[in-house]
């Protein structure tokens, strides 16, 4: 019963406010004429206040029962079904509202989602942690150094150096290929991860230290891996480069503070960060990462001819039963994937003649090492080891016949202070000679061929035995309308002189993009030679028809020796309407 008057008492006074709100205008004129009398005034103003005390000590606990009994016996209205809309049918304004970041794999067809890699880096995360944070020490302690002195600056040292538990994770990867022997990469990173970087810096006997915190970061950078090389990792450098600004958020606490709440102060590191990031990295401005040491790969286009001749060993070691050896040579240049090339084997000689002559095509002779490796040769199991030596390439004097004596050592480049075996010695003779400008021309001369004279008259007659001797470079970069009968995954294959090179193959396509180069040593020009070159397909998958031949030339290489160089397209021989784009180069030493 006192719930039902409270109740009615309630609602009551709920539409007598509604109809004091509706007709507020017309009684508040009447309200201020009335009052405008001072003695009315006076009356009113002594009720008005005894009336709000009442007011308010009925109301308060009126007001809390009423509420108290509408929580209690109020039914919630029925939940209606949310409208489920298409996502091709939101504009971009919705999609970015409901869905803020977006996998690029997700927007980007040429984006591929790497699921798989975010899983290898969670499970590498925590060793390349350790790898980065004691590469950024090597790189910035020395850094840091410059200022100890400066200042009033007396040291400044990590206390603490993590990337945190939370690794990177890549939204979308873009793989692209280009005519040129290079690979370029194009992740999306996001990172908010929870690093752990504390600065100490000592100031006039005072310790500041500085903390960065709530590390923020999406970029998309543009990694090349260039140039591609048959030695492992395979690329001897990686170029990273940035099309866009990165977007780069981050908190710093000084002495316990964060100074990124002042005001002004994050807007104006933002606006430096990006524009330091800027000046290094957005394109065309690259960061060049060294991968592989110049002098362990050679990179370069070939400069000159290496001439060995393997002399002599004296003293091996023996290693056969009846106190012999059959000792042979290996000879290779760092830098090189080619197999090692090879003198004959002698028997039972612990001082073996050779007098054997290589030739090797040299690519950087201020870095490159001729390495020798003497073995024992055996029927049966390995090959003994007896010792090496190496030369370096940049010891040798052009066009100038070298002669070297070297101990050989057990297995490594220095002298083991503990390895007092002697091991013999071996004696080869080097002589190395540098590409020439001109190339070889005819003159009519008996011979059929003769050189021009390039200023270099005194050098020139001391390699005179090797005036024959030359590099023949084909550059094959591509092919045009070859089409086979079951596929089309074209390659190509170059013949010369019994040694065979062949390019990487291209699926799917008729216009094959190959812009590979290729080496032929050769004792003398190739003036009544041709080269043959051959375009072929392959399927990969199983199939008995598994090659097919898209076409063929023969190239006459005398035009090479005439001119130095050709660069044009020849019509395939068996084929419709094909085209090959071939580059030839002679170089003499």
């Amino acid at each position: 019963m006192i719930l039902a008057v409270l109740f009615r008492v309630s609602k009551t006074l709920f539409f007598f406010v509604k109809f004091l709100k509706n007709n507020y205008s017309y009684y508040s004129l009447h309200f201020c004429s009335y009052f405008a009398n001072p003695i009315r005034g006076k009356k009113m103003g002594f009720l008005s206040t005894l009336l709000g005390i009442i007011g308010f000590g009925i109301g308060t606990p009126v007001g809390l029962l009423v509420g108290f009994v509408l929580l209690i016996y109020s039914k919630p209205k029925p939940v209606k079904e949310p409208i489920t809309r298409s996502l091709y049918e939101l504009d971009n304004d919705a999609l970015l509202d409901i869905l803020p970041d977006i996998p690029l794999w997700v927007k980007c067809p040429d984006y591929e989602r790497v699921d798989w890699l975010n899983k290898f880096v969670t499970d590498m995360w925590p060793y390349l942690d350790k790898a980065i944070c004691a590469q950024i020490k090597s790189i910035t302690e020395p850094m840091f150094a410059e200022y100890v002195g400066k200042f009033q600056i007396e040291a400044i040292e990590y206390d603490h150096l993590s990337l945190g538990t939370i690794p990177p994770e890549i939204h979308g990867l873009k793989v692209s290929e280009t005519n040129e022997k290079q690979l370029v990469l194009e992740p999306a990173v996001r990172w908010a991860g929870n690093p752990n970087i504390v600065l100490a810096l000592k100031l006039l006997s005072f310790r500041i230290t500085v903390q960065l915190i709530d590390l923020q970061i999406f970029i998309v950078p543009r990694i090349t891996l260039k140039p591609l090389v048959p030695t492992l990792p395979c690329f001897a450098t990686a170029a990273v480069s940035l099309l866009e600004k990165p977007d780069i958020d981050f908190g710093m606490n000084i002495l316990g503070g964060d100074i990124m709440a002042i005001p002004g102060l994050y807007q104006f590191v933002q606006k430096t960060i990006k524009r330091q990031v800027a000046s290094l990295c957005i394109w065309p401005q690259t960061l060049e990462i060294p991968i592989l040491d110049s002098a362990t790969v050679a990179v370069k286009k070939p400069v000159g001819i290496l001439h060995v001749n393997v002399v002599r060993a004296q003293k091996l070691l023996k290693k056969d039963l009846l106190g012999t050896s059959d000792p042979y040579v290996k000879l290779n240049l760092t830098g090189e994937s080619l197999p090692a090339k090879k003198t004959t084997i002698k028997k039972r000689n612990l001082n073996p003649e050779w007098n054997e002559m290589f030739k090797f095509i040299v690519k950087d002779s201020e870095s490159q090492v001729l390495q020798l490796q003497v073995f024992d040769w055996d029927k049966v199991g390995n090959h003994d080891w007896l010792g090496m030596q190496f030369v370096p390439l940049k010891h040798l004097t052009p066009y100038e016949t070298k002669e070297f004596k070297l101990d050989l050592l057990k297995h490594t480049y220095s002298y083991d202070p503990q390895d007092k075996k002697q091991r013999g010695k071996i004696v080869v003779e080097l002589t190395y000679a540098p590409f020439r400008e001109d190339s070889i021309k005819l003159d009519g001369t008996q011979d059929g061929y003769g050189r021009k004279e390039s200023g270099l008259n005194g050098r020139y007659s001391e390699s005179e035995a090797y005036s024959g001797a030359g590099l023949l470079s084909v550059l094959v970069q591509g092919a045009e309308d070859v089409e086979g009968e079951h596929h089309n995954n074209p390659y190509a294959v170059i013949f010369l002189r019994g040694e065979t090179k062949r390019t990487k193959l291209i699926k799917g396509t008729r216009d094959p993009v190959w812009n590979e180069e290729f080496h032929f040593m050769l004792e003398e020009p190739p003036i009544n030679e041709k080269i043959h070159i051959e375009v072929m397909s392959k399927r990969t998958g199983f199939s008995f028809r598994s090659k097919e031949h898209l076409g063929n030339v023969d190239i006459n290489l005398i035009d090479v020796v005439h001119n130095g160089r050709i660069n044009q397209k020849y019509h395939l021989i068996d084929s419709r309407n094909g085209v090959i784009h071939v580059v030839i180069k002679w170089t003499t030493a």
